[in-house]
């Protein structure tokens, strides 16, 4: 199989971003984004997706946090593509019912080359810690956008806001590992258009 790896930089008059990614890692993280609790989602990320992720952002945190969220969730976005290439082999479609506390969270991924994102989470607090709760469905529609696949999240329960974002970022990561997966029987690609 291929060597799934890749590396992106993206650079703008807002943000300055470098992301390694190896989709057929061990899920070992360097992150520095300037925000801890990104930091933190990011790591959580890359290790419950069996992801090795190296990320390095430098955002106008003196502005707010929106810039950095966003973009590193585009470059991210940009990154996973990349790394999946012409997606032959793998399954395309990943799900996970992943609980965390009181909360559980649903998390459903077609890697279709569409792009299309549906997020059902409310939070009861503006930030946590430098993290806006709002960004959170900017991250992620970042990421689908970039990525090119259809991603539903969606909060089952839950009211810890800390548990919520979190099971959010290892539900998607679990799901993503699913859907980037070989599959044996796949020769192709899983479609009946013979491309996603």
């Amino acid at each position: 199989m291929a060597n799934r790896k890749a590396s992106v930089s993206r650079k703008t008059g807002e943000t300055d971003i470098k992301i390694e990614l190896n989709i057929d890692g061990t899920g070992t993280a360097t992150v520095d984004t300037g925000i801890g609790f990104l930091d933190h989602m990011l790591t959580s990320f890359a290790r419950h997706g069996l992801f090795d992720l190296t990320v390095s952002v430098k955002g106008d945190l003196y502005v707010d946090s929106h810039h950095t969220i966003e973009d590193t969730g585009i470059a991210l976005g940009m990154a996973i593509r990349k790394a999946l290439g012409d997606k032959k082999g793998i399954k395309r479609y990943g799900s996970v019912m992943l609980p965390m506390d009181e909360t559980l969270m649903l998390c459903a991924i077609d890697l279709s080359g569409r792009p299309y994102l549906v997020f059902d989470a409310s939070f009861t607090v503006d930030q946590v810690g430098y993290f806006d709760t709002e960004m959170v469905k900017e991250f992620f529609y970042a990421i689908s956008y970039a990525a090119g696949m259809n991603l539903h999240l969606k909060q089952i329960s839950g009211s810890n806001n800390h548990h919520i974002i979190e099971a959010a970022f290892k539900a998607f990561a679990k799901a993503l590992d699913e859907a980037s997966s070989y599959d044996i029987r796949i020769t192709d690609v899983m479609s009946t258009k013979g491309t996603i």
